[in-house]
């Protein structure tokens, strides 16, 4: 099935109360557990590479991707996670991907509009979605750490004025989520209102980063394995499911997978320490992946809609 745009998926999302899953991959084994366990749902879902992963792996992780998602049985867009600038989302529409998104959320209100405008210019030319950023989330993105001082909630106005400037397609919002696998003591606090209030004023696709469930299962199985994990807290799947209803469309998940793939190694590796097969150590990891992906799209309220 041909790659779409990310408005493609969202818009329908947006429209119907449903959420639709971005997950971040980095290599083969992720990117196959993300499309089988969207074929196994019939689920529409949106690929995500960020620019470290991009270092990682190059152009040659980029057609491996992009051929992979367009060889899918439903609806796939392949999406640029936190695009630094212009250059960067360029990049990536020659490479082939039909979403970016353009992170300028860090620098003041003019620049952001400015070079979002620019972005949504050049991506709307080829026929390709752009998802900008108003706020910003604590947490560690990209190995660079934002405190809980340097974080900032999303305002309703701002975003208005914001999306009526720019044109983008969707906007991620901040409203008390942050990246990684530390997310507060206990229960982190989504600002619901806030949504809401947004969502009143937008009705473009609203997205949710640093949603990562961060499972205590999954928590406690990985420090089974001697890994190193204090303090660990994600999204309570009962904000994300009232957060779909209230104008969410789009749900990160980067951690999780994460936890998973590494979580899965390291069981396989203790139970037997002279296997030495790549195959028999990632294929566990991309079945531990593939099983946490379907929890989730059926959580997001995507089973069955493609």
């Amino acid at each position: 099935m041909p790659l779409v745009s990310a408005l493609d998926i969202l818009g329908p999302a947006r429209q119907s109360g449903y959420g639709i899953g971005a997950f971040n991959t980095n290599d083969m084994e992720i990117t196959q557990a993300i499309l089988e366990a969207a074929e196994e749902t019939r689920s529409p879902v949106l690929v995500a590479l960020s620019e470290g992963a991009l270092r990682y792996g190059g152009d040659a992780l980029v057609r491996l991707v992009t051929a992979m998602a367009a060889d899918a049985g439903v609806p796939v867009a392949v999406h640029l996670d936190h695009g630094s600038s212009f250059e960067s989302c360029m990049r990536a529409i020659r490479a082939g991907f039909t979403s970016v998104m353009i992170d300028k959320s860090h620098e003041d209100e003019e620049v952001n509009v400015r070079e979002t405008r620019r972005v949504v210019e050049a991506a709307h030319a080829a026929g390709v979605s752009v998802e900008a950023e108003i706020g910003r989330l604590g947490g560690v993105e990209e190995h660079v750490v934002v405190s809980a001082e340097e974080a900032f909630l999303t305002r309703p106005d701002e975003a208005e004025r914001f999306m009526a400037a720019t044109g983008a397609d969707t906007l991620a919002v901040a409203i008390g989520t942050s990246h990684g696998a530390n997310k507060g003591k206990g229960r982190p606090y989504i600002d619901h209102q806030r949504i809401r209030e947004i969502a009143q004023r937008i009705a473009s696709p609203l997205v949710m980063h640093g949603a990562s469930g961060v499972p205590e299962p999954l928590v406690e199985r990985f420090r089974a394995t001697a890994g190193a994990l204090d303090n660990a807290s994600g999204i309570h799947v009962d904000d994300v499911r009232q957060a779909v209803t209230e104008g969410i469309a789009k749900i990160n998940t980067d951690t999780d997978l994460r936890l998973a793939f590494t979580t899965r190694v390291r069981e396989v590796l203790a139970a037997s320490p002279a296997e030495f097969d790549p195959r028999k150590i990632l294929g566990p990891a991309r079945d531990e992946m593939r099983e946490l992906v379907r929890t989730r799209l059926e959580l997001f309220g995507s089973a069955g809609r493609a």
